[in-house]
């Protein structure tokens, strides 16, 4: 399989796999990543019962030759890799084949291990990388809005982004192979907002009174849920408005049909959702 490859750290230190310098001999890491089943037994039951699946931490492994006009240019190619692949700063790699590009952030388990120097200039590298969030992702998030607006207002948002079109309601295609995690942002003045995810039964609502320039900002990743409120520069926690019945839902696998309401406000706010499909293998 012909591909592109790329890492690059969070000091956007990166290097291109490839050519004669910098070429791959080996990488891990499409597929083949660990699942735990887990399961549970009942008293006298034969076997047990299915509970859930929980994917391991996903490991890659990549070596690759450098090759230098000199051993000098060489030595400054080993201090390349070291600054870019440095165990402190995480990194992602960029994957590439076709028209599809993906994406995965992890970091370095430890310097990388340059092997003995042969002949012509030339050294064999590995690195292994450990990405603690499993699943390759689209590099582009996608985002829809869910009621038409007028004037200019920018949201905190990464870009780019992909728009959709606005409504009340708005049909979200989950191309991924498992549940994707969403942002939300919600822009007042609006009161007690509400989305309801119609494919799950799930709903999110906030027991809460937005004012004009407002931002309710909602995130539903395990590694780092919030809902917070975005005011004149400050951050105001706000987790403790939402409602107890809730729940920080994801989009599941496929179509899902979102539905926003409020009390009162709903047509002068701004509603948009944003996520990225994720993959267990590339």
């Amino acid at each position: 399989m012909q591909y592109n490859l790329e890492y690059t750290n969070e000091l956007n230190q990166s290097i291109t796999f490839g050519g004669d310098n910098f070429k791959v001999i080996f990488f891990e890491g499409f597929g083949n990543l660990d699942a735990d089943v887990q399961t549970q037994r009942s008293p006298y039951q034969d076997g047990g019962s299915r509970k859930g699946v929980v994917l391991e931490q996903r490991p890659l492994y990549i070596e690759f030759l450098l090759q230098g006009e000199s051993w000098e240019d060489l030595s400054s190619q080993r201090q390349l890799v070291s600054r870019v692949f440095n165990p402190k700063i995480p990194g992602k790699y960029t994957l590439s084949y076709g028209e599809k590009t993906f994406e995965i952030e992890g970091s370095p388990e430890s310097v990388p291990y340059f092997g003995q120097e042969a002949t012509n200039h030339l050294q064999e590298v590995s690195v292994s990388v450990i990405a603690p969030d499993p699943y390759w992702r689209d590099p582009i998030e996608v985002s829809r809005a869910l009621r038409a607006f007028e004037g200019t207002f920018q949201f905190p948002l990464r870009f780019p982004l992909r728009f959709g079109q606005r409504g009340d309601s708005e049909t979200f295609d989950n191309t991924g192979d498992v549940a994707a995690p969403v942002k939300i942002d919600i822009q007042g003045p609006v009161e007690v907002p509400q989305l309801f995810n119609q494919t799950t039964g799930e709903f999110i609502r906030v027991n809460i009174n937005l004012r004009g320039g407002d931002i309710l900002h909602i995130d539903t990743d395990e590694n780092h849920k919030r809902v917070e409120i975005y005011r004149r520069g400050n951050v105001i926690r706000a987790f403790g408005f939402l409602d107890r019945r809730s729940d920080l839902w994801k989009l599941a696998p496929g179509e899902n049909v979102i539905r926003y309401s409020a009390d009162r406000g709903q047509r002068e706010s701004i509603v948009t959702i944003s996520y990225q499909n994720r993959y267990v293998g590339v």
